[in-house]
């Protein structure tokens, strides 16, 4: 399961690689390049889901349990 996501904000475009927690969704996330708070857009469950280069980790576990 890959935990490091590149996050890019939609305002700046500034990337960064974060480790995302695999027990718990991560709702905000302040940019480290321009400091906007980033949040899930409706219907992501985390801020991975839309800003992220890979899904958090509960949707690939979800993906393996239901297979």
């Amino acid at each position: 399961m890959v935990v490091e996501s590149t996050i890019t904000c939609p305002s700046c475009r500034h990337q960064a690689v974060e480790t995302m927690p695999t027990d718990a969704c991560l709702f905000f996330y302040a940019c480290t390049g321009c400091g906007e708070e980033l949040r899930p857009l409706k219907g992501d469950c985390c801020v991975f889901c839309p800003f992220g280069s890979v899904p958090c980790p509960p949707i690939p576990a979800a993906r393996l349990k239901v297979s």
